[in-house]
């Protein structure tokens, strides 16, 4: 597997090897020993997927408190644009987000440590999306932050009169109200 941290300190894009033949391919995706030695220790306690079509946006998410989530995300079907914006208190990299294309045909993903809101959306026709977390879900701790909030600056790469949204995800608060994380 290959480690790149990305433009933000703790966020990691990782690509595991694929080894192929004419019957496909093998790749082990997951490796705790190597995750350890690049990343840190996390430990992953529930494996979530979902499925969507193209236009889908989820996001932006996050929960509060004692109840936030480390993230290791990936996409087994179709192509999306992850995104995640750092809300860590006094990281210098407050309000910044760092986009990446995920897609079953690279296989990469994305570690996303505690303390940032995580959204993507879908650009193929449909994307099955899976990720592990280190905390239980707490629907009471959830927060969404608003995925076209003009601070961020987002280029979700589908025009927002296009964008399938849920109710939630459109009741999203602004960047300048959310209380940062704190370890």
């Amino acid at each position: 597997m290959t480690f790149i941290e990305t433009s933000i300190a703790g966020v990691w894009q990782i690509v595991p090897k694929r080894y192929g033949d004419h019957r496909g391919y093998f790749s082990e995706v997951f490796k705790q020993e190597e995750f350890e030695r690049h990343v840190g220790r996390v430990i992953f306690i529930q494996d979530n997927e979902s499925f969507s079509t193209h236009g889908v946006v989820r996001g932006l998410h996050f929960q509060a408190g004692e109840w936030s989530q480390a993230k290791l995300v990936r996409v087994s079907l179709g192509t999306v644009l992850d995104v995640v914006v750092d809300l860590r208190h006094g990281s210098p990299s407050y309000g910044r987000h760092v986009a990446a294309l995920l897609s079953a045909e690279q296989g990469n993903q994305l570690f996303i440590p505690r303390g940032f809101a995580h959204g993507f959306a879908v650009l193929s026709d449909r994307a099955q999306f899976q990720y592990k977390v280190d905390n239980v879900y707490a629907p009471q701790a959830e927060v969404t932050l608003r995925l076209d909030d003009p601070a961020l600056g987002i280029d979700w790469q589908i025009p927002r009169h296009e964008m399938i949204l849920s109710e939630k995800d459109k009741m999203g608060i602004l960047l300048k109200d959310v209380k940062p994380y704190k370890d």
